[in-house]
């Protein structure tokens, strides 16, 4: 028995030992200003034309989000946005009501999984990547790289821990 456990700890702490943070970089190419929304990590920021905003997401994070807010008015950490508000907050830790267009993500394990959804409606065009994936675009409400409807096979997978990239009007 005590055997059996200390396999389990070697094997657990080898898998954590090999387990990193994929870095995300959020930029803004649209003519108007975004304020991008990150969950379960991440918050939130003010992006105005040609800002960038770089997120650490940790090895093992499922059903990661990134989304752009539009139409937001903010004052002492709380507001409103247009489009992908999140309860009134400026740091989210919840996710954004539509219409939304989603960077959707899993970190960690033997791959890593992402994909553009806009299930919960289209607000901003983005593009999607990761460093050793498929480059994902979505410019409007018709993108054919995006989840449309639960069904679509869509999702797709790069190194494990990969860096990503997440551009807003590209």
């Amino acid at each position: 028995m005590a055997a059996c456990s200390s396999v389990v700890f070697l094997l657990l702490a080898a898998f954590v030992a090999g387990a990193s943070a994929a870095t995300f970089t959020i930029t803004n190419r649209c003519s108007f200003t975004v304020w991008p929304a990150a969950t379960p990590v991440g918050g939130g920021a003010q992006l105005s034309p040609g800002g960038t905003w770089t997120i650490t997401v940790p090895a093992g994070t499922q059903s990661g989000r990134v989304w752009g807010r539009t139409g937001c008015s903010f004052s002492g950490g709380s507001g409103r946005c247009t489009t992908g508000d999140c309860g009134g907050a400026f740091s989210c830790t919840l996710s954004g009501q539509p219409p939304m267009t989603l960077a959707e993500f899993t970190i960690g394990g033997a791959m890593d999984s992402y994909d553009i959804s806009v299930i919960d409606g289209f607000n901003v065009g983005m593009a999607f990547s990761c460093s050793t994936g498929v480059g994902l675009v979505c410019r409007d409400a018709g993108c054919p790289d995006a989840y449309h409807q639960p069904p679509d096979r869509k999702t797709h997978t790069c190194a494990a821990n990969s860096d990503y990239q997440v551009t807003f009007c590209p």
